[in-house]
């Protein structure tokens, strides 16, 4: 299992200059809501952004994250 610390380090990770909100949905850390902002995601459609999300995340999309919601937003559209 992964709690909301180690989802939003991931993400940090794969968008260090982001501003990234991680929320445990079920309270049973394997359902998440996160919102990203960042300039990554200029000029980049919404599934590209999703993949790229969920590439930052590997192989805990597979396991310990069973559903994961997501709003990526560019700085502008924030």
């Amino acid at each position: 299992m992964l709690d909301v610390s180690a989802v939003e380090a991931m993400l940090k990770t794969a968008f260090p200059e982001g501003t990234i909100t991680v929320r445990d949905l079920t309270g049973t850390s394997d359902h998440f809501e996160a919102t990203i902002v960042s300039a990554r995601f200029d000029g980049v459609s919404r599934v590209e952004r999703h993949r790229m999300v969920y590439g930052s995340l590997g192989t805990a999309m597979s396991g310990p994250i069973h559903a994961l919601a997501l709003r990526t937003l560019t700085p502008s559209e924030a």
